[in-house]
């Protein structure tokens, strides 16, 4: 029975390459050869198609060159391999680049304030994997992650395979996470805490004038702290120092339940005049955010939202701790204004208490530290079907800014993603290949270049590395893996 089938399919063969050989044989010219060499074959196949029985006469050699003569080959993404992955850092943001074995690379960084080798002893973890595996690399590391600036590693690693991911395929990154929902994506302004009510108003006024239609003002108790009976039990915690401050006794340090600081009545009227003050200049049209209150433990945020309620305020932003889940329930339900916290939290599975006990009106990620732009939306995704919106923190480089702008452009339940460095005039300089300004009334446009859609301007990058830093140096001591990394038994 084999033999027969064998010497059936034998028969077929030779039918169809007889078949084949008749329909593109060439017309023999006078005193020419008759010109059915495998070369004139294929010239003649390029021209007028082939036929299912002639392509299986082919080699194999062949019949792939022409199943794929018209795929794209700037890269060949299931033989990409990591070869290295280094740091070049400027002020408080370490860049993260991730090369290949075919010459692409993935750009990133390891959020605001970080340290870098939260992502280098990651290189060992990634070297040789296939670049474009993106969520397996991400199982692989996603343990060392952490939250606050404990996540940038994990995260920068994860940004960087997206945009190299991106550029493999030849595609922005936003198509790899589903597609876009807006060509555009809205931006809020950080705006720096300033002393005087009227000078900050101004301010204020000024981002309305260069655009800007989300604000976000920094209103905290360090303004109103010399002033006399405004605080309760400041005296311990003096000078009230901020993130900086590393002393696990100081203020900076000190969970807000525990510095037992009250605000009085006179406080909240000078803390209020901000808000006020700035309507006064913007009007109500605006949305207008309000953060960085102080560590003050719940009771008192309840006080202070209550007495910004006149004002029509966007959010509330990160009044105690985002780990304090019961404590963010009972100020939600005890206000009217919108409520947000989780820059700093690491992860979708941290966001779900939040989420589903609906414990704030808004989940506020950083690609930074959530775990990158995938962890991102994942996030927004899950809020949503809780009716709950997603706005996103932002306060690194230009690339991972522009690479959120893909994971919020894919994110439906998105609100606003936060610029923090606009007042920063070379900011946009360390970055090309992309149109510019980044940000136009108040939006920036969704690239449509493969990957995050842009390149390091490298001149101006070096020229803005922290002291004693280089530019993307050889990272060899962190070549192999010294540990047994897994975590259950």
């Amino acid at each position: 029975m084999k033999k027969s089938i064998t010497h059936l399919q034998q028969n077929n063969f030779d039918l169809a390459r007889e078949k084949t050989e008749k329909a593109h044989a060439p017309k023999a010219e006078p005193g020419s050869a008759t010109g059915n060499d495998r070369r004139s074959f294929l010239q003649k196949v390029g021209l007028g198609g082939i036929s299912l029985a002639g392509m299986m006469m082919l080699p194999l050699e062949d019949t792939l060159a022409h199943t794929t003569s018209k795929v794209n080959r700037n890269s060949n993404p299931s033989d990409l391999k990591i070869t290295d992955m280094r740091i070049a850092q400027y002020g408080n943001v370490p860049l993260l680049k991730i090369y290949t074995n075919q010459g692409i690379h993935g750009l990133g960084d390891v959020r605001d304030g970080a340290d870098k080798r939260y992502a280098l002893m990651l290189k060992s973890r990634i070297l040789g994997e296939n670049p474009c595996n993106i969520e397996k690399i991400f199982k692989k590391i996603e343990q060392f992650g952490g939250h606050g600036r404990q996540g940038g590693g994990v995260s920068g690693v994860e940004m960087a395979l997206w945009d190299l991911a991106g550029k493999a395929y030849g595609v922005p990154l936003y198509q790899l996470m589903g597609g876009k929902f807006r060509d555009k994506v809205r931006i809020y302004v950080d705006t720096p805490t300033m002393q005087d009510p009227d000078e900050f108003a101004a301010k204020m006024k000024d981002r309305v004038a260069q655009g800007f239609t989300l604000l976000k003002m920094d209103i905290g108790i360090g303004l109103i702290k010399d002033i006399e009976g405004t605080l309760t039990n400041i005296e311990p915690w003096q000078p009230l120092r901020g993130w900086t401050d590393r002393d696990v006794m100081s203020y900076a340090q000190t969970r807000h339940q525990f510095t037992h600081i009250q605000i009085t009545p006179k406080g909240l009227e000078k803390m209020v005049e901000y808000a006020a003050k700035a309507r006064e200049k913007v009007g109500y049209e605006i949305p207008l955010a309000i953060d960085h209150f102080g560590h003050m433990g719940y009771n008192e945020m309840v006080k202070l939202g209550r007495a910004f309620e006149p004002y029509n305020i966007a959010w509330l932003e990160d009044l105690v701790p985002w780990q304090n889940t019961e404590q963010w329930r009972m100020i939600t339900e005890a206000l009217s204004t919108p409520t947000l916290t989780g820059e700093d939290t690491y992860h979708k599975k941290n966001f779900k208490d939040l989420i589903e006990k609906r414990a704030v009106d808004i989940v506020h990620p950083d690609p930074g530290s959530a775990g990158g732009y995938l962890q991102t939306k994942k996030i927004g995704d899950y809020a949503e079907e809780f009716e709950i919106g997603m706005a996103i923190h932002h306060a690194a480089s230009p690339v991972t800014f522009m690479g959120t702008v893909h994971a919020a452009a894919a994110t439906y339940n998105f609100i606003g993603l936060e610029h923090h460095s606009v007042d920063n005039p070379w900011w946009e300089d360390l970055v090309t290949g992309i149109e510019k300004p980044l940000v136009k009334d108040g939006y920036v446009k969704v690239p449509e270049a493969p990957g995050i859609g842009l390149e390091l301007n490298e001149d101006e990058v070096k020229r803005r590395l922290r002291e004693g830093e280089e530019y993307f140096a050889p990272t060899d001591d962190w070549n192999e893996i010294r540990s047994w990394d897994r975590t259950w038994s």
